[in-house]
Parts: structure tokens; C-alpha cells; sequence
């Protein structure tokens, strides 16, 4: 059939499947600062595709709601419910506004109330209920900026002073919104002089002179302080604040503000910026940077821009700011001793800043502890090492001592992550024990036989481990807080493969276990469904894994059944890593929008995530054998299910999201292992990402030879199985243009291909109207039918 068009119209997928996509999510929650009450955030359903269509402009990598003066398609909660962790009281947050949006739930730092926004048609405001009341209002008229993600921050306070918070407000007074001249005055005009700015395939950047004075608009705010009693105060002049963070201490602000000169080539955070110190009356204490534009950082994955860079407060400190300054000019391939250093400043911030740490690679992250403690992560790409070191702020010296060195490929030997908890300022700092001796570490237990969490003792002198705890089977058991160190209680979160995630309280040294929420199974549908992960290998002997779903009820006299494989390639420089299995048969079977499990209420067999490893050692570039890895652990994925007798050799297809998508079209057009494929809003023409992709750091001009042969584009002859292609109109991610599907459409349409290219109105990387949703699963699920 030739048909290029029909009527559009939105279609709904076999009531099977659009129950379970329907289902209500599990709440999340959030424990408060002291461990004693967790707030229960309710989730919405799917939103009709009416709330994807309303204004919307994109403005420097930003997506913004006009009317709400905020991130559009920005995630909400429909509902709040306090539960006491002692007795396990319920308490429903109460006069909360019939359809607002709760967004940026965050406890005050002791932990007596929980400040939140909520959007309507007016804008997004503030609002707080108290934790022993329930009880919820509106704090203040103000409208906030929310352009930059949460437009709040708790101030932390002592016990004779009012809660307050700094906001992000839109000014009072600024006037209409801008409107495009309708006589140009002239061209617009983009010119380099002679400087290299290599950039990734960004998406939403600014276009002209309109969309800077747009950005201007819209981005603009003043901060202003707002008591907990509904007073406020303006702090400082109004400009394009992306970031106010109060000190610790509660008497200065971290202020980050962009300004001109913009760009049309990188997003807002790349443009120029101005990091300050103010106290709290709004006047400026220091200026610590004014960073340029930085268009001009190497693609290479730890490329960094020049100066300073990182800033943040140390949470165990009253006031000191700390930062990161490159030393090989931000640019991996400079050979250096010290790729970072590491700085502080402390109040009055009248002094030259105090190094810290210098680092032989990338700096990564700190966690602080207390003057004797903290910690240093660095990292680096090429290797896939990273290691931590243990240090004491205040010392003169900056020695310091090896905690971990490992690559964070290999998940079998992660130690875990150290506990955190809240100061009375309610910052995270690491939680210790005797006497500072010892760190507590959570980890995802990744093992041959699954992931297994578990919580282990570090004694910091002999850096040895206890282990305190490990869940067991048939559960998947994660640590969340240890609230009581002293009589061992640990909050989990517990599920199984028929049960979904719920609050569960363990007292360590007596075994008694508390349930504490009880979220309902969303899905009982698929409460029966057989989950086992499988084990095998690909002819180059690499170790393959994934988790096979075969349908409620099935059993080996039905025989083999139509399978769909869903996958996402990944890469890695060991090919030991790359054979570790990862996931649990233990954990509860999520539906949402982005997994196949649906079909299995269709009858049909899933294998969900087998492994696609894409290996690189000893020097070598793990793309330069890309397609003859791809279809070698696709084989043997195809090989192990046919073993089983659980699928049907001639009745399977492939399918994958993103460079998930990619992979199918690679697949089919390099294999006639499949039936038939379904690639979603993927990049198949590589050229259009010239300057790096995925984890590919060569441009296109380095390694020609690599981009034309990952380019399912460049071989849409060969592509005889017929191939289903889905992208959303709106895709912002990197690469994704929508035009990567329509010219492959019309590539494999021109050499006689079955083909059918779907673009969804409004829809984003990520798809999340119903409608959109609905009908993707509706022609999934008609594809599949027809060719399985």
C-alpha cells in the first residue's frame, strides 16, 4: 500500500493495555530533616494533549510557560499527606487549591513545616503547611520565577527568628511582553573570527534579537525575603538571577546572574555569568567571578570551561564558599599533573581563597562532613576511573587519604555511597559513627545473580566493612535514611515482583520490621507474569544478560510465542563490566510509557533490556566495530530465547527509544535477524551530529569512516524488514531533530520499503499526553500484530 497520509486522528490501544498505562503511579515521599515524618507526594495521571498544546517558547535550551512565567511540561504532584514514621499517623496536607500544581516540596530545616509552589492559571506562588497541623496556605501574593527550576530556598534560621525564604519573584513592573517587530531591520547575522567553538547538537537555543529580549523578559527576577508570616522584603536589583542560595549561617547569598553577551550556538548555561556574595540586606560583599561566554570548550567529555567554576557553600560551615578552577585550561587532551584545584573562601571574604585539594583528574563532587572531615571525588572519562579521597578542611596541610579507586564500570565492586544527614541548617552532611571513625555506605549490591542493596560500616582507620545489612529474597529492599543510629533503625524502601515499592521501618539489632505505607498494586494484570533474568554470551565469548517476561499463565506446552526485544546499547571500556548483569528479578514490574510489559496482556514474550555492550579496550575506539558488536549481541539474544523454546525464531522484533531507536534501525538494516523493528525519536543520519554523539568524542572530520557506518541513514537500501517510526514534533533532545525520522522515512519509502513514520503534535524527547501515549501503544501494538 502507497498511502502517505490519513486522517489524523488519535487512537486508543486494547483495554488491556490502556488500564495498565492509565494506573495511578506510586507516591513518592520525602523524609523529614530529624527522620520522623515522611511526606507522601501524590502523582497525577497522563495529561491531555490541550495542556501540551498552550504557549509555549523556546528560549536558550529553555521551555518555557509564558502564563506561568515557568518550565513548561514541568513534572507536579496532585496531593500532600504527612505520615508520623513512630505510630504510622496519616495526616492529609488540607486547604490545598482544587487543580493547583504542588512543585518543589522542600522541609524546613528543622523540620516543623514544608514549603512547596503551586502553579494555576495566575502564575506560581508560594505556599507551606505545617507539619503538626496539616494544615496548608498560601505564604504570600508574590508571583515567582520559576524559569530556573525551584524559585525557593529555606533561610536557616535560629530559634528567635521568623522562617523565612529567599525567592526568585517576577519584578513588579516590567512592563508588556515584547513583541517581533514586524519590519525587520535588518539581517541577522552570526560571524566567527578565526576562534574554534566546537558544539554537540543543541536544541530550543535563541535564533535573534527578538528571542534574547524574549529571554531577558521571561528570565528576569528579584529576590526577595518572605517570613513564614506573609511579610517580604526586596533584596539587591533585579536581573537574570538563576541561582540564590543561602549560607548556612543564614546571613549571606551565593548569587550566580547571567548577562550579555548571549549565544546562538550553546545554552543559558554556557552564557556569561557573575557569581557574588551578598549579605542579607541585599549589598554585595564580593564579586568572586565574572566568567565569559564559554562556547569555546572541547567536546571531549571532561572538558570544562576556563576559571572558576562549581560554586557552592560547605554545608557544615557558617559561611565558606568553595569552587573549582581548572589547570589545563579546562581541555583533557593538555597533558597535566593537577587537572583541578580546589578552593575556599570564608567570611568576611576579605582574604585570598585557601586551596583545598588538587586533583590529578576531573573534580567531581564533595561531601562534607564536619572541620575534620570531608570528602573529594574526581573522576576521569577516558580510563572510567574514579576515586575518593578523605580530607580535613580546617587543616593547614591538604593531605589527605584514599578512600575509594575503582572504575565505575565495574558494579560488582562499587562499596556504595555514604549516608547523609541534616545539620540544623538543614544541610546534608555525612553521617558518621564512633566518635567520626565510621561512614555508613548504601550500596546496589550488583552481584551474578542480581542487584541485592545493602548497608555496610566503614571504619575509616582500617578501612575495613561491616556488613550491617543486605535484603534477601524474593524482595528488593533499598536503604533510604538510618533514623536512629543508636538503636539501629533504617528506613527501606521494599518491593517484589508482585508487590510495588512501599515505606518499610527495620529495627537492625532486634529483626522486627514495620510496614509502613501501603500502596496499592497498580498493575495486578501482570501479577502472574514469569520475570527471570537470563545469562549467555556472544560469539566473541563478552557475557550478555537481560530480563525475559513471558505472559500470565503461559507455560512450555503453549510453545514458542512472538517476542519483542527492547534495548539501548551502551558502551564500555572493559569487556569484564560489560558481562556484569544488572537489575533484579526481585523488583516490581513498573509500567509506564517507556517499556515494552504492556504486550505481554497481547500474548506476546518481552525481553527487556539485553545487554548490547559496545566494547572498547586497550586503546581501541569502542565504535570502530560498532554494527559487528550490535548485531553479534543481538544474535545471541535471538539464539538464547530460541534455546529456551520461548520464542518463535521467525516472529520477533526489535524496538528501542532513542539511541535505543537508532539500534533498530541499525539492526535491520545489518542483520535479517527480525521480523520486523519500531525505532523511536532516534538520530539515524550521524552526520547531522558532527560534533559527537552518545559517547563518541571524534567529530565527524576525525572519523568519517565511523560516522557513515552508524548511520542507518547511509543504509536504508538495505532495510527489508519493515520498520515503524515514531518521533514527538517538539524533540529537544540532543541529535533527536525530528527531520532524523522524516528523512529516513523517506529514504527507505524511495527504495521500496514497508515503512510508516508517526509524528506526534507537541510531544517532547519523552512522550506524555495520554493521547500521544495511547496512540503510540495503539500502533505498536498494530505493527506488531500485523508482521509477528
Amino acid at each position: 500500500m502507497n498511502q502517505t497520509s490519513e486522517t489524523p486522528e488519535y487512537r486508543m490501544p486494547p483495554e488491556e493495555i490502556s488500564a495498565l498505562l492509565d494506573a495511578p503511579g506510586t507516591p513518592d515521599i520525602s523524609v523529614d530533616p530529624n527522620g520522623r515524618w515522611i511526606l507522601m507526594l501524590a502523582k497525577p495521571g497522563l495529561p491531555p494533549i490541550s495542556e501540551l498544546a498552550r504557549e509555549e517558547l523556546r528560549l536558550a535550551g529553555l521551555r518555557i510557560d509564558p502564563n506561568a512565567n515557568g518550565q513548561s511540561r514541568s513534572g507536579y504532584y496532585t496531593g500532600l499527606t504527612l505520615l508520623r514514621i513512630a505510630d504510622g499517623l496519616q495526616r492529609p496536607v488540607t486547604g490545598l487549591p482544587k487543580d493547583g500544581r504542588i512543585g518543589s516540596p522542600q522541609w524546613a530545616p528543622d523540620g516543623s513545616r514544608v514549603a512547596f509552589t503551586v502553579r494555576d492559571g495566575s502564575g506560581i506562588r508560594l505556599w507551606c503547611a505545617g507539619r503538626d497541623s496539616g494544615a496548608a496556605r498560601q505564604v504570600s501574593d508574590v508571583r515567582l520565577n520559576g524559569i530556573f527550576g525551584a524559585p525557593f530556598a529555606w533561610i536557616p534560621s535560629g530559634p528567635d527568628r521568623i522562617p523565612s525564604l529567599i525567592v526568585r519573584a517576577v519584578p513588579d513592573e516590567r512592563g508588556e511582553v515584547p513583541r517581533a517587530p514586524r519590519v525587520p531591520r535588518g539581517p541577522e547575522i552570526r560571524a566567527n573570527a578565526g576562534q574554534p567553538a566546537p558544539s554537540r547538537t543543541y536544541q530550543d537555543l535563541l535564533q535573534g534579537a527578538h528571542d534574547e529580549t524574549l529571554f531577558e523578559y521571561y528570565a528576569t527576577s528579584r529576590l526577595v525575603v518572605i517570613a513564614s508570616d506573609g511579610s517580604a522584603r526586596d533584596l539587591g536589583a533585579p536581573g537574570i538571577i538563576r541561582r540564590a542560595e543561602p549560607a548556612p549561617g543564614g546571613a549571606h547569598l551565593l548569587v550566580e546572574t547571567l548577562h550579555r553577551p548571549y549565544s546562538y550556538l550553546v545554552p543559558h548555561y554556557r552564557f556569561p555569568v557573575r557569581v557574588e556574595v551578598w549579605n542579607m540586606d541585599g549589598l554585595l560583599i564580593r564579586e568572586l567571578v565574572d566568567a565569559p561566554l564559554a562556547e569555546n570548550v572541547p567536546i571531549a567529555f571532561d572538558a570544562v570551561p576556563e576559571g572558576p567554576r562549581s560554586f557552592g557553600w560547605r554545608n557544615d560551615a557558617h559561611a565558606t564558599v568553595c569552587w573549582v578552577e581548572a589547570q589545563d585550561g579546562g581541555d583533557p587532551a593538555v597533558e597535566a599533573d593537577v587537572r583541578d584545584r580546589v578552593y575556599a573562601l570564608s567570611g568576611p571574604f576579605d582574604r585570598a581563597p585557601a586551596l583545598l585539594q588538587s586533583l590529578e583528574m576531573r573534580y567531581a563532587g564533595l561531601t562534607w562532613g564536619d572541620d575534620a572531615m570531608a570528602l573529594v571525588t574526581e573522576r576521569w572519562w577516558q580510563t572510567r576511573r574514579t576515586r575518593t579521597w578523605r580530607f580535613a578542611p580546617d587543616a593547614v596541610s591538604n593531605d589527605r587519604k584514599l578512600l575509594v579507586d575503582r572504575s565505575w564500570e565495574d558494579r560488582y565492586g562499587d562499596p556504595g555511597t555514604p549516608l547523609l544527614t541534616s545539620n540544623p541548617a538543614g544541610r546534608r552532611v555525612l553521617l558518621t559513627g564512633g566518635g567520626g571513625r565510621h561512614l555508613f555506605l548504601a550500596g546496589g549490591g550488583a552481584s551474578p545473580e542480581g542487584d541485592f542493596p545493602f548497608l555496610d560500616r566503614l571504619d575509616l582507620n582500617t578501612k575495613s566493612t561491616e556488613r550491617i545489612w543486605q535484603c534477601e529474597p524474593p524482595y528488593y529492599e533499598q536503604p533510604v535514611r538510618l533514623i536512629d543510629q543508636a538503636d539501629g533503625v533504617l528506613l527501606t524502601l521494599r518491593e517484589s515482583a508482585q508487590n510495588p515499592p512501599n515505606v518499610f521501618s527495620r529495627a537492625l539489632k532486634t529483626g522486627d520490621v514495620r510496614q509502613l505505607t501501603a500502596f496499592p498494586q497498580p498493575a495486578p494484570q501482570l501479577s502472574n507474569v514469569r520475570k527471570e533474568i537470563i545469562q549467555y554470551r556472544r560469539a566473541d565469548g563478552v557475557g550478555l544478560n537481560g530480563t525475559l517476561y513471558l505472559p500470565p499463565g503461559y507455560s512450555e506446552e503453549q510453545g514458542p510465542l512472538p517476542l519483542l526485544i527492547w534495548a539501548y546499547p551502551r558502551e564500555f571500556r572493559s569487556a569484564d563490566a560489560a558481562a556484569q548483569v544488572t537489575g533484579s528479578p526481585h523488583r516490581f514490574t513498573r509500567v509506564t510509557w517507556t517499556t515494552p510489559l504492556p504486550w505481554l496482556t497481547q500474548g506476546y514474550a518481552v525481553l527487556d533490556g539485553p545487554s548490547m555492550p559496545i566494547v572498547g579496550e586497550e586503546g581501541v575506539e569502542a565504535n570502530d566495530s560498532y554494527v559487528t558488536q550490535l548485531v553479534s549481541s543481538a544474535e545471541a539474544a535471538v539464539e538464547e530465547v530460541v534455546r529456551r523454546g520461548v520464542a518463535d525464531r521467525n516472529r520477533i522484533a526489535i524496538g528501542g527509544h532513542s539511541y535505543g531507536g537508532f539500534m533498530a534501525a541499525n539492526l535491520l538494516a545489518h542483520s535479517d535477524l527480525f521480523r520486523a523493528g519500531i525505532a523511536r525519536s532516534g538520530a539515524y543520519n550521524r552526520t547531522l551530529t558532527p560534533f559527537g554523539f552518545q559517547s563518541e568524542e571524534r567529530t565527524l572530520w576525525q572519523a568519517p569512516e565511523v560516522y557513515h557506518a552508524m548511520s542507518a541513514f547511509m543504509h536504508a537500501d538495505r532495510i527489508r524488514a519493515p520498520l515503524l517510526l515514531i518521533h514527538g514534533e517538539a524533540d529537544n533532545n540532543s541529535g533527536t531533530f525530528p527531520m532524523q525520522s522524516e528523512r529516513l522515512y523517506n529514504a527507505l519509502k524511495g527504495h521500496g520499503a514497508t515503512t510508516r513514520l508517526v509524528m506526534l503534535p507537541h510531544e517532547s524527547h519523552g512522550y506524555s499526553a495520554r493521547e500521544s501515549v495511547m496512540h503510540v501503544f495503539w500502533e505498536m501494538t498494530q505493527w506488531l500484530a500485523r508482521h509477528l
